[in-house]
């Protein structure tokens, strides 16, 4: 029979992972109180700055003839003698199958970008360059003259700072223009 007002007593439980880590956190956070800071120091480490990994490039084993470069150049050129700024050549030789050349050019106006692209293309058709297509006249914004190894890219100011294609193709080596 039961004695009224007497609780049956009941088995120790086992310590779960829960009640392990909460009275380790309890230990951690008392131990914490106990310690006072020092003037000057912080509790934590602060934490190291970051610092962007190098990238890594790898050199041609053998050096092969490029017939895209002076392509590139030449383009980069035209776009200079229109007065075109920040202009850029990457070479994205083995980061896309596409193309082996992008040249970045910013104009100033639409009426510019239109002039620019037009002078690439004269400067290229007269070196026997047959351009594969062209985009964006219209707008002006951005106006993309491929011709297959090498596309130019005449840009806006707002709209390369927008797309941020030197970003994008942050891998790609710089070839020095001029």
């Amino acid at each position: 029979m039961k004695k009224p007002g007497k609780k049956p007593q009941r088995a120790a439980k086992a310590p779960t992972k829960r009640s392990q880590r909460a009275k380790k956190t309890e230990a951690w956070r008392k131990q914490m109180k106990q310690k006072p800071a020092r003037p000057g120091t912080a509790r934590r480490p602060p934490r190291p700055a970051k610092v962007p990994a190098p990238v890594a490039r790898a050199a041609p084993a053998v050096e092969r003839p490029d017939p895209s470069r002076p392509r590139a150049l030449l383009v980069a050129q035209a776009g200079l003698d229109k007065k075109a700024e920040d202009v850029l050549v990457l070479d994205v030789r083995g980061l896309t199958s596409y193309a082996d050349y992008f040249v970045l050019m910013t104009a100033e106006s639409e009426r510019q970008a239109g002039a620019i692209a037009d002078h690439v293309d004269e400067r290229l058709k007269a070196e026997g360059a047959q351009k594969v297509g062209v985009e964006g006249y219209e707008s002006g914004r951005w106006i993309l003259v491929d011709y297959g190894d090498v596309v130019a890219h005449v840009l806006s100011r707002d709209a390369r700072g927008f797309y941020d294609l030197e970003g994008l193709w942050a891998d790609a080596p710089r070839v020095k223009v001029g």
